[in-house]
């Protein structure tokens, strides 16, 4: 972090960071020891990820042009935790980019167009807002039975790429954690037959923009009570709420239970995505089988 970082203990014991002076994003903030601990580990477990997987310039840009993110708001208690994080880095100069806040207004009924724009004026931060009636597609094309996901983030996916280009943004940053890659990979394990979860990072497939995750080892639980503290403004998704019984539903309820069951099952299952075993699984293309011979070493079996 960056030097003016200070430590003070708290009542257990617990050495918590305290940054002077604060941006005003966390105007109104609590004070307790509570919420500086919880602040201070998601701010390091998204610095952390964000140094492991390269995806902002190491010891700063010195006299080069700033990259820049596209930050992408939907108004839920994730996105807003995203851009609160990173505005701590960027404040104590621990994030050397440029970031724009900006919100896709995709035509849902009831959606409320003044929350977002009023949040990101209050705090001070340069926001773009794009509406694009995407609903009206994704019901008119998908059955009501059938889940909208699909058709609705590749059409936000596309709008997105283009706006980030038309801003000039690098990157476009997303609000994804820990929980939403293990989802995905069971997901795709179960229902895809594959093994795939969420990249902390990647190239989109024209070539020009970045895709970063930064929140990608942050646990959902954190990121939910620190927006029930900050009282973020929340926008419930009522397009995706409403089709309950959704396959990744039903995949988090397997989850907490075995969470309920088995605390810290969530992290030990994360931390397996980042340590695999290439010659211990069935993928012809990610390890040479056939060309395995004989008089060489040769790796460990611990499964024989």
């Amino acid at each position: 972090m960056a030097d003016d970082l200070t430590q003070t203990p708290s009542e257990d014991g617990e050495e918590v960071a305290e940054f002077s002076p604060l941006h005003p994003v966390f105007a109104g903030a609590p004070e307790s020891v509570t919420f500086r601990k919880l602040r201070k580990r998601l701010v390091r477990q998204t610095q952390e990820a964000i140094r492991a997987f390269g995806m902002a310039p190491a010891g700063g840009v010195a006299g080069a042009k700033r990259p820049r993110w596209l930050v992408c708001l939907s108004g839920g208690k994730d996105s807003y935790t995203l851009l609160s994080v990173l505005l701590d880095l960027q404040w104590q100069g621990a994030l050397p980019v440029d970031l724009l806040a900006c919100n896709l207004d995709q035509g849902q009924p009831g959606f409320p167009k003044d929350v977002l724009p009023n949040y990101l004026a209050r705090v001070g931060v340069p926001y773009r807002i794009i509406a694009e009636d995407t609903y009206s597609i994704v019901t008119e094309k998908v059955p009501a039975t059938n889940t909208y996901c699909s058709l609705c983030s590749r059409l936000r996916r596309g709008i997105l790429y283009r706006v980030a280009r038309e801003e000039g943004c690098e990157a476009v940053v997303l609000g994804h954690h820990r929980d939403d890659s293990l989802e995905t990979f069971m997901l795709n394990f179960l229902h895809g037959g594959r093994l795939a979860a969420m990249p902390p990072k990647l190239v989109n497939d024209a070539g020009d923009v970045y895709v970063l995750r930064p929140l990608i080892g942050c646990a959902e639980e954190d990121i939910r009570k620190f927006a029930g503290l900050m009282q973020f403004p929340i926008i419930p998704c009522n397009l995706c709420g409403s089709q309950e019984g959704l396959q990744r539903m039903a995949v988090k309820s397997m989850l907490d239970e075995w969470e309920r069951k088995n605390p810290g099952k969530r992290q030990i299952m994360s931390r397996a995505l980042a340590h695999v075993r290439p010659s211990h699984l069935m993928d012809g293309e990610l390890f040479d089988f056939a060309g395995l011979e004989l008089g060489a070493p040769g790796t460990k079996d611990d499964g024989l």
